[in-house]
């Protein structure tokens, strides 16, 4: 009997420690490291959705997790006007142009392009929630090769607590509400924050490296020599 409960606690030990020692599936990096990007030309991200505001907040979003990451991201408001000046104003157009164009045209290391595929307040049932998803790609515009790709999602409803006390009626209301409430005061830009740095960030799960400007960077081998 001794031998049999010592063997059941063997097992599950054993099974705890592999369950711990499971690590999550991390992204392949050996491009990203031997291309060692210095900037990032930041494109006009396209808008799957049918909020027009969505590539504005986006936008306004995304630059401080790739600065804090440490690469030198252009001008917004620049590339923009450059842009528009060549009778560019849609993002389609935009991702379709060749990588060496915007290379000679801008000089950067690599362009991030960005997928908006949703954005803005729904109203399902008894729940009402704001969310935004949004996908990226980082190409080296000198290769064509991507080096790094994710995609991200934040929802209102995270960061709501779940109170149904009131029973169906007051949980019918309490969407209803939350829905005019975020519509009204576009919770999407807030939203759109997490989703941005959920995507973007150093420090979040397969998101970008450390880069040059970061206390982290570490340089490839080939250049630390």
């Amino acid at each position: 009997m001794k031998f049999f409960k010592l063997s059941v606690v063997l097992l599950v030990s054993v099974v705890m420690f592999g369950c711990a020692n499971t690590k999550v599936s991390s992204f392949n990096y050996t491009e990203f490291r031997q291309a060692d990007p210095l900037s990032i030309l930041v494109l006009p991200p396209i808008n799957n959705t049918t909020e027009v505001l969505a590539p504005y907040s986006v936008m306004a979003q995304v630059i401080a997790p790739i600065s804090e990451a440490g690469f030198y991201t252009l001008p917004v408001a620049l590339v923009e006007q450059t842009f528009r000046n060549n009778g560019l104003t849609v993002a389609n157009d935009i991702h379709a142009l060749p990588k060496e164009k915007l290379h000679e045209i801008f000089g950067a290391d690599t362009a991030l392009y960005l997928d908006i595929h949703e954005y803005g307040t729904s109203y399902i049932i008894i729940s009402s929630d704001t969310v935004v998803s949004i996908s990226a790609r980082l190409v080296d515009l000198k290769t064509g090769n991507v080096l790094w790709q994710k995609s991200a999602t934040a929802s209102s409803a995270e960061t709501r607590s779940n109170n149904n006390s009131g029973g169906l009626i007051g949980m019918l209301v309490i969407a209803a509400v939350n829905q005019i409430v975020e519509t009204v005061s576009d919770s999407g830009f807030n939203i759109a924050a997490i989703s941005a740095n959920r995507l973007l960030s150093k420090d979040s799960i397969n998101g970008l490296l450390p880069g040059p400007r970061s206390r982290e960077y570490v340089a490839p081998l080939a250049k630390s020599k």
